[in-house]
């Protein structure tokens, strides 16, 4: 008989292998089995000193004060063959450079490829302004500290690598979201900061069923969970997902991490987890909600006092996390695999009638700051002129057992979201929006003829018109690869 090389090979490194099995008195099922591990963190990324520039606004504002803690909440999971770590952050969007300086830091600690780190913000707009949007000044001496911060809670969520056990399940909650973009009824005015007088809906209208006909897209209720616990039952962490932009109803003189560090709260303690050793982390993170917020314009709501909707609407999601966590089903190790990928987009920069127009409205108005949205857009149109012609947006892919998980660096539409998870190979997925950088909002083309807030050319919305179906056939396509 005539052994090829390559058989022979294998031949005889399985004699060796069972030879060695003889020699230890260790049997083939005594060998070591797979193995999950798990560690969690979160960091306190509140400034330390005040006043700071304060997100979340088209004019320049400041927070004398931080009424709860902002945090990055760092989970790593470590199969035995991939390591992954999810970040999530209290602030309203984040540059790439920031992540990527802390990605670069903590994988020189930890040896995980940074492309196998996912970080994003919550969209809580009452965070430290970290990014240029319209007027608000970015606060320059926060940027180092943000990165080192996310950077070492990485490193000590590594740290505490533990034998661990997942699971995942979704729970939904229809009460908390709305569409905010609106059709009105025929003959209301809306109105446009361009003068186009185009706009066939209008983003937060008036609380008057009298000019309100139907809202211009859907919602998306579900609350996906993962969830991972020790070994001997003791809680790790809980990762939610959301499709809300944010509460607010916060002093414009204060921080906060909205609904999202409530929710953490709140979380902990219906699973009787505050007290857990390690420190139990539970986080929040932003689905798709580009055009969904928490207003029932329809119908109408009571105002509430400071906070008071932020803790509402933390108990309501929390629960129906918490109903999704009891149904969890954990398992001792599951695939882990993540795609990342580069693609080039389009910028929608002013023409020159356009730039001719804002130069000459600014011209009349004097030096800003600026309150009026014409000259709030004018202002941005300048600058979109500076802007290149072109952008690159990093896209992810994470498979985490049957679940997945994909990333946008955008305000992105419920609309791409729901695509996403009708046509993911993995059941369920979810997406995790302004990751990895901030982009703008990502409406769909049809959105797009739809005008409204979203729409408007700023740096806040600035993709071409096509961006969104480039996205999302991308990360269609990552997700195929994870998958397989």
């Amino acid at each position: 008989m005539n052994l090829s090389p390559r058989f022979g090979l294998r031949l005889a490194l399985t004699i060796v292998g069972s030879l060695s099995l003889l020699v230890t008195g260790v049997s083939a099922a005594d060998a070591p089995s797979k193995v999950l591990r798990a560690g969690a963190f979160a960091i306190d990324i509140t400034p330390t000193e005040f006043p700071v520039s304060s997100a979340g606004s088209m004019t320049h504002r400041t927070a004398n004060q931080a009424h709860d803690p902002l945090h990055a909440r760092c989970l790593v999971l470590d199969n035995g063959e991939t390591k992954i770590a999810l970040v999530t952050c209290d602030s309203c969007m984040i540059p790439r450079e920031i992540y990527d300086a802390a990605k670069q830091q903590a994988s020189k600690a930890t040896g995980i490829p940074t492309s196998n780190m996912l970080c994003s913000a919550t969209h809580t707009h009452t965070a430290v302004s970290a990014a240029p949007t319209f007027q608000s000044l970015v606060q320059e001496d926060y940027i180092e500290f943000l990165a080192q911060r996310i950077a070492e809670g990485i490193i000590q969520a590594h740290s505490q690598l533990e034998p661990a056990r997942i699971g995942w399940a979704v729970g939904n909650n229809p009460r908390q979201v709305h569409n905010r973009r609106w059709y009105l009824r025929p003959g209301t005015e809306i109105v446009d900061p361009f003068g186009r007088g185009t706009d066939k809906v209008r983003m937060n209208p008036p609380r008057n069923k009298k000019v309100l006909l139907q809202p211009a897209g859907p919602v998306d209720p579900q609350v996906p969970v993962l969830a991972v616990k020790a070994l001997d039952g003791r809680p790790i962490a809980v990762w939610a997902n959301y499709s809300l932009h944010y509460v607010g109803g916060v002093p414009g003189d204060s921080l906060s991490a909205d609904y999202f560090g409530e929710f953490a709260r709140q979380f902990a303690g219906l699973i009787d987890a505050k007290d857990a050793s390690p420190a139990f982390v539970a986080a929040m993170t932003n689905g798709t909600s580009g055009d969904i917020n928490n207003i029932n314009f329809y119908e109408g709501s009571d105002r509430q006092q400071p906070f008071e909707q932020i803790r509402l609407v933390a108990a309501d999601v929390a629960e129906s996390a918490r109903v999704a966590y009891q149904r969890t089903v954990f398992e001792d190790w599951i695939p882990l695999r993540m795609q990342e990928t580069e693609i080039e987009l389009g910028v929608r920069r002013p023409d020159e009638k356009e730039l001719a127009r804002a130069k000459e409205l600014l011209e009349a108005a004097g030096p800003g700051p600026y309150r009026k949205m014409d000259l709030i857009y004018a202002n941005e149109t300048l600058d979109m002129a500076k802007y290149p012609a072109t952008v690159k947006v990093k896209l992810q892919a994470i498979r985490i057992g049957d679940l997945g998980i994909v990333s946008s660096p955008c305000e992105t539409f419920v609309e791409t979201g729901l695509a996403i998870k009708k046509h993911s190979p993995l059941k369920p997925t979810f997406t995790i929006e302004l990751a990895n950088g901030y982009n703008g909002y990502l409406p769909t083309p049809e959105q797009h003829a739809l005008g409204g807030y979203e729409t408007y050319r700023a740096k806040s919305s600035y993709l071409a018109i096509d961006a969104e179906p480039q996205i999302r056939k991308t990360l269609l396509e990552l997700l195929a690869e994870v998958a397989k």
